[in-house]
């Protein structure tokens, strides 16, 4: 197979482009490096021995767009382009929904121009918002999300859901017209908590500016970028009153998407799919375990409340365990044990 990794050189993508080639397929990658870095995808071509076709450019440009996929013809495209934290879409909402669901409608409408029928779609768990209690299974309602960042993939399921619909509903007429319509597989991705690195140390999480989100920002304190962390509230309805999360090992979920992509590329319809360990933990556990895996404390202080964060967050894995034969490996240790591996031997990241 040959797939085509949209924000490839982005944390998950990088990893996932891993796990993608050293199971035998090939690998394109796009990415525009807004929070990323060329350097990641010239590691992972270091760590499997093997070449990543890189292209610079924004998937919302159609006419660039347009050019690399008649370049690759991918089987399937994982589409991971997009900005991603919780606590700035918050502050930047239009920029969220403006980058986000461009790209998403962009890609659409050049895969329908060349044919192109297959997509998995990283999604994320803040689609079952508050209105839901975890753990969540991917029958259930998608709720109200707390924060735009969780909207703007609310709207790209429906989105892709729609689109979905409405190209089989032109391969069940081109039966009898003969336009040869196609019908999408798409896939949607909903995964919970991605942290660690890979085994190696060679790649992992490296945020432009001040971390978002908890790991990277608990790695550079350790390294001595950050002075403290100050945790979010320990006022909520949990055992030591920190919110709770499924922290999933970047490798398990750069593992799943590989299942996904195989499935999506023998099967059509729309298909929901959790990507979680179905295990949460708080802050403060996240907190400690750090430590542990650092051999020294982490500095933090208790702060008031964020916006747009929910208390509780935790997947039902049961349907990627079943119909993708796939299920995390990784815990608590190995996550922290990976990301000080990264951190501690690139404590500036990339460097670029």
């Amino acid at each position: 197979m040959k797939a085509l990794l949209t924000g490839g050189a982005g944390y998950i993508g990088s990893h996932t482009a891993v796990a993608m080639l050293e199971a035998g397929h090939e690998v394109a990658v796009i990415d525009n490096y807004y929070n990323s870095s060329a350097e990641a995808i010239r590691r992972v071509e270091k760590i499997t021995g093997k070449n990543i076709n890189m292209y610079e450019a924004d998937v919302a440009d159609k006419d660039k767009l347009r050019d690399i996929l008649k370049t690759e013809m991918p089987d399937c495209i994982i589409h991971f382009a997009g900005l991603k934290a919780v606590g700035e879409s918050v502050e930047k909402p239009v920029e969220y929904y403006r980058n986000n669901i461009d790209t998403t409608l962009a890609l659409l409408e050049v895969m329908k121009e060349l044919g192109l029928t297959n997509i998995v779609f990283s999604s994320s768990a803040t689609v079952y918002g508050e209105d839901n209690v975890p753990p969540f299974t991917e029958d259930m309602p998608k709720g109200r999300c707390t924060n735009p960042y969780g909207w703007t993939k609310w709207m790209q399921e429906q989105i892709l859901t729609d689109a979905q619909l409405a190209s089989a509903s032109a391969a069940a007429a081109s039966g009898t017209d003969g336009d040869g319509a196609a019908e999408l597989s798409v896939v949607l991705l909903r995964y919970f908590n991605p942290v660690g690195a890979h085994e190696s140390g060679m790649i992992g999480e490296d945020p432009k500016g001040i971390p978002n989100n908890l790991m990277p920002y608990i790695s550079q304190l350790a390294v001595g970028r950050r002075d403290h962390l100050t945790v979010f509230g320990d006022d909520y309805d949990t055992p030591d009153g920190t919110c709770r999360r499924d922290y999933i090992h970047v490798m398990d979920l750069a593992e799943g998407h590989v299942k996904a992509a195989e499935y999506c590329a023998a099967h059509k319809g729309t298909e929901v799919i959790n990507l979680g360990t179905g295990e949460p933990y708080s802050v403060l556990d996240m907190v400690k375990a750090f430590g542990e895996a650092c051999g020294s404390p982490v500095r933090y202080e208790i702060g008031p409340r964020r916006a747009g964060d929910v208390q509780d967050s935790w997947a039902d894995a049961d349907k990627a365990k079943r119909l993708l034969g796939w299920e995390a490996s990784r815990g608590i240790r190995e996550i922290c044990r990976d990301a000080w591996k990264w951190q501690s031997g690139n404590p500036e990241g990339y460097g670029e």
